[in-house]
């Protein structure tokens, strides 16, 4: 049986299946991308895939805090479509 990859979201301190999870990312370079794939290099924080909890990260910036970065609006932005609200 194949191991199940899991991980914590940021915000809810749920461990959840890594598809239940979508990854923002620092890159080496100091951008900050969402990451769909799971294999972009750098720094990675999780996030639940839902509205609220996107919401709530934006609010508290929390990404700031655990990439070390701001993360703009946009990726917020991002995060929700990616979601599908």
């Amino acid at each position: 049986m194949k191991k199940i990859p899991m991980r914590t979201c940021v915000i809810t301190g749920e461990k959840l299946e890594k598809r239940d999870l979508i990854r923002v990312v620092r890159t080496p370079e100091k951008n900050i991308v969402v990451d769909l794939t799971g294999k972009v290099n750098g720094k990675g924080a999780y996030l639940k895939k839902d509205t609220e909890v996107i919401n709530k990260a934006q609010k508290t910036k929390i990404l700031n805090k655990k990439l070390e970065i701001e993360v703009p609006d946009d990726i917020y932005d991002e995060l929700r479509s990616k979601v599908g609200v």
